[in-house]
């Protein structure tokens, strides 16, 4: 016979079999959600939030050797963002980021979505080894991708002038990462070669998702293959481009390994860009930390506005 007090319910805190019954009922979903990501929400307040907090705490105060070694640094205000926004070589070094960004970003976008259209097609024979070869730039560490496009393009022996001049294409070497002229694209291609495989990746897993009965449909409708793509594909990748975009222009105002591995900055200021910008300013004599920081922030806003006019001009508008 089963006793009256076996039969009733723990009362919460209770133990049964060993086990404590901290809670009387289940958690709302929103504070369940909290509780499941809130080491998620810690892990990046630090790894990410105190960094970028104390760099602008950095960016508002004179830092440099001196102080470092004093571990006091005197507030300076506003006075690190008015040297480099009246410094002519940080303006230099932002337009050649926004040249350099509006180009490599405008072509690699183009050739993703040639190539993903391209390797989409059933007609098209891909096999495994095509789209792992397609795939394997990004996997090349920046700075090897660098020293390697920096011996193609060696004045003396690269290979580049080597393949142009035997196709009658030039007539005597051309020294591409020494020439102000063509620097700037010689950082510009490796980077291109280096991050197209992610825009790839990108836009054909979306072109998975499209429906092969939409293109039967506007085929019957006596549809062609530019209207298909421009009423179809286009507005139905939007998304996909949009993030693309934003991802890939925030990576392209922050490059600086090959610039680092190519030209250094050179010849002359000719491929100065904000984040080489930053990196001499403090890392290099004199060391002064504030205003590499200072450089570092304005070219963080410059990338979340650009962020939200993608969003706003371009996404909102194909939909």
């Amino acid at each position: 016979m089963v006793s009256v007090a076996a039969a009733r319910p723990a009362a919460p805190g209770a133990r049964i079999g060993g086990v404590a019954y901290r809670f009387g009922r289940e958690l709302p979903p929103r504070v369940l959600g909290l509780v499941m990501n809130l080491p998620t929400m810690l892990t990046l307040a630090l790894v990410l939030a105190y960094p970028i907090f104390y760099a602008a705490y950095l960016s508002f105060h004179k830092v440099s050797l001196a102080q470092l070694r004093r571990g006091i640094f005197p507030f300076v205000g506003l006075d690190n963002y008015h040297r480099i926004l009246t410094d002519p070589l940080f303006l230099l070094a932002l337009k050649n980021t926004f040249i350099f960004t509006a180009f490599s970003v405008t072509l690699e976008i183009v050739l993703a979505i040639a190539i993903a259209l391209l390797i989409d097609q059933k007609h098209v024979w891909t096999g495994r080894i095509t789209k792992f070869l397609i795939l394997l730039p990004y996997a090349v560490p920046p700075i090897a991708n660098g020293l390697i496009w920096s011996f193609l393009y060696n004045f003396d022996f690269g290979f580049l002038n080597r393949i142009l001049f035997t196709l009658g294409l030039i007539h005597e070497p051309i020294n591409w990462s020494g020439e102000p002229s063509t620097a700037l694209l010689a950082v510009a291609v490796p980077y291109i070669w280096r991050t197209l495989p992610f825009a790839i990746l990108l836009i054909h897993a979306a072109l998975q998702g499209i429906d092969p009965a939409m293109y039967e449909a506007a085929s019957v409708d006596g549809a062609n293959a530019l209207q298909r793509f421009r009423h179809i594909t286009l507005p139905l990748l939007a998304p996909v481009i949009v993030v693309t975009l934003v991802l890939r222009t925030s990576f392209a105002f922050a490059v600086f390994d090959e610039v680092l591995a190519i030209t250094q900055g050179g010849p002359g200021d000719a491929t100065w860009v904000a984040a080489w910008y930053s990196y001499k300013k403090g890392f290099n004599p004199p060391f002064d930390i504030g205003v590499g920081s200072a450089s570092a922030f304005v070219l963080a806003l410059i990338v979340g506005a650009l962020a939200i006019a993608y969003v706003k001009l371009i996404y909102r508008r194909i939909q």
